[in-house]
């Protein structure tokens, strides 16, 4: 049989059971008597082990089947779960990672794991802490295999016997030795859809799949054919040891509605109880993404022509005209929140390896650290996700490096010797807040303007004016660090000049806050999506420029007498506050045209704190807008993240407001 077909498969799942020993592994170290966590990070290990032998990559199979050896004996309370055991099989997990990105990159998986197997080897053959227990006290699970039929079921099942249809109830029975059920159950339904009708799998479908059963499942099969040439059939198919096949009649079936229905009513009052406590149910299916990029693509050029239309219905000015287009504007703009919403995955796709990341820091730098998350099911767009990651990464290694002392000098500070880090996630607006946060030494001001004014980076006199967030954001200047020792882990401002191009990058932004002793924060701020944005269109002269609407705080309009003059700049009054303005016709360098006013148009945006107007000739209107790459011949264009195509065909630049204001 040709396995290729189940390497993609196979990858997923190995991937979402790796994720899993992770986190069933950082739970037992702080809870080693929990048997029940011992027994799922066994399962894990063993269905690891079942797939990888299925598909034939040894090594895999092989550390696997080790780290069962291990975990056996704990379960049979012959080891205790100690640090070294904890490492050990943190070590195998690191390696089993690797193995399936070699995998991934088109290799066999076949890396070197001997040292581990002779560690885990070493551990079970060591002497046991617990004295062996004799007998184990086995509990079985209740019966999935017993049928139950809902009404639409026994509708079907009644009309197929009345109809002359033969009702089979088939138990198949694996190989022990079967490493690769699902598949096998699989084939197995294949097989029986040439002879009829699947009216019910025990377990479910779903639970199959997910390998959530023994050696043996139950299909109801509705048919005209004889079951032993089912039954034939079935046994042909390898690993596949035997097949039950019983007849249900009519008479039985009427007695087991008895039966089911006297079960029901006793059980009645404790359902309708369940019934409170029960969430929504729903049925979920697993899209390649390049099909809802796809789809994306092809959404983004049907917004194009909802402009182009909605121009022209506002030049034609025809009724019926006007109502259509007013209703397929609705009804696109419903579309585009499904397709914006399906591109949406959780936050914590990416916060649930950092857990894992922490523990071996703190390991490493003889700390003891508590890493909170909240918000992990805050949702972002999958673009986002993918670049979100390294950011996050360096934030947080700088928090345990260098934000959070040693044990003993937080002793000495008074402080509990467990330092505490906080990975917080939350919606506000059209934004994505993310705040990362540890109660460490915090950021000595006076050390950093020391360091800045070393490095030239201000002066003397400007040091002294600045405000405490002006002070920490110099720390975002390229290389530099207020660190008395670099690590090779992090320091302390090496490399946050990277963390802030990358999120201005995604059109973001992220600002510090500190208090010396206290400890402090990070605060990113991201748009929810990168691929349809609601932007303000505007004029300088005969061309036409994008401002993304998430970046301005009000639109006005100023005489040429309210604007004054601070350090040769031009600035106005903006509710109180002194904002700077930036004539967007000098920075894109705009040829003269017709255009002339008097009165002076101002676009009020921010980036965090800071605020700048830039003037522009008129205010065209808000639109939604697609946001398209300049591609490889345009990459670094000052001031502009893109373009878009306006409904009567005319390109309009997209402004990168981040980059006008200092």
């Amino acid at each position: 049989m040709d396995l290729n077909q189940y390497v993609e498969i196979f990858l997923e799942e190995s991937k979402e059971h790796l994720q899993s020993l992770n986190e069933k592994l950082l739970l037992l170290e702080k809870d080693r008597q929990n048997l029940d966590l011992v027994n799922e990070i066994f399962r894990s290990a063993h269905t690891l082990k079942g797939m990888a032998a299925t598909m034939g990559y040894e090594s895999m199979a092989t550390l696997t089947h080790e780290m069962e050896n291990v975990l056996d004996q704990v379960r049979n309370h012959k080891k205790q779960v100690d640090p070294r055991l904890m490492d050990t099989i943190f070590h195998c997990v690191d390696l089993l990672e690797q193995m399936i990105l070699s995998i991934s990159d088109g290799g066999d998986g076949n890396l070197d794991s001997s040292t581990v197997i002779n560690e885990l080897q070493g551990i079970v053959s060591g002497n046991s802490t617990l004295p062996n227990v004799a007998t184990d006290v086995e509990i079985k699970s209740e019966d999935r295999n017993q049928i139950t039929f809902d009404e639409y079921e026994k509708t079907v099942l009644h009309q197929s016997l009345e109809s002359g249809f033969l009702v089979y109830h088939l138990k198949i029975f694996l190989d022990q030795g079967s490493m690769l059920k699902s598949a096998r159950a699989y084939m197995v339904f294949r097989a029986l859809e040439q002879f009829g009708e699947i009216l019910k799998a025990i377990p479910s479908v779903e639970e199959i799949e997910n390998e959530d059963f023994d050696h043996e499942f139950s299909v109801i099969l509705i048919s005209k054919n004889q079951q032993e040439d089912i039954k034939k059939e079935i046994l042909h198919i390898s690993e596949i040891v035997d097949v039950q096949i019983t007849t249900i009649s009519s008479t039985l079936l009427n007695e087991h509605d008895k039966k089911v229905e006297t079960n029901s009513q006793a059980q009645q009052n404790n359902q309708n109880i369940q019934q409170h406590h029960k969430g929504p149910t729903g049925k979920m299916i697993r899209v390649d993404i390049e099909r809802l990029d796809e789809l994306m693509n092809l959404f983004s050029e049907l917004v194009i022509d909802r402009g182009r239309l909605e121009q022209l219905s506002a030049e034609i000015r025809n009724s019926e005209l006007t109502d259509t287009v007013e209703h397929m504007s609705r009804i696109s703009s419903n579309l585009q929140n499904i397709i914006l919403n399906l591109r949406m995955v959780p936050i914590e796709q990416v916060f649930n390896r950092f857990p894992r990341m922490i523990r071996d820091l703190a390991k490493e730098l003889n700390k003891k650290v508590n890493l909170t998350i909240i918000g992990a099911e805050t949702e972002l767009d999958r673009t986002v996700i993918d670049e979100i990651g390294d950011p996050l990464v360096h934030l947080l290694r700088n928090a345990i490096d260098h934000g959070l002392e040693s044990v003993e000098k937080r002793i000495k500070n008074h402080k509990p010797e467990t330092g505490e880090i906080s990975l917080k996630a939350y919606h506000s607006g059209n934004y994505v807040f993310i705040e990362i946060s540890d109660d460490g030494s915090g950021i000595d001001k006076e050390k950093v303007l020391k360091k800045a004014i070393e490095r030239q980076l201000i002066s003397q006199e400007e040091a002294r004016n600045l405000t405490n967030n002006q002070i920490y954001n110099l720390l975002f200047a390229s290389g530099l660090s207020t660190a008395d020792k670099i690590s090779d882990i992090s320091g302390r401002g090496v490399g946050l000049d990277v963390v802030k191009s990358k999120i201005e990058a995604l059109g973001g932004f992220v600002s510090i806050e500190s208090e010396l002793g206290k400890g402090t924060t990070f605060t990113i701020q991201l748009p929810l999506t990168l691929s349809i944005i609601s932007a303000m269109l505007v004029r300088i002269q005969n061309e036409k420029y994008a401002i993304p609407l998430s970046s301005i705080i009000e639109t006005a309009i100023y005489r040429p007498e309210e604007i004054m003059y601070a350090h040769k700049q031009q600035v106005i009054d903006f509710r109180g506050h002194i904002v700077p303005l930036v004539s967007l016709k000098k920075v894109f360098e705009v040829p003269d045209g017709d255009i002339e006013e008097e009165d002076i148009s101002v676009v009020i945006v921010r980036k965090g704190e800071k605020m700048a107007g830039l003037i522009v000739d008129s205010f065209i209107g808000q639109q939604e807008i697609v946001l398209k790459s300049l591609g490889s011949y345009l990459p670094h264009v000052f001031a502009i993240s893109g373009a878009t195509i306006l409904g009567d065909g005319q390109v309009a630049l997209i402004i990168d407001t981040n980059s006008l204001i200092k």
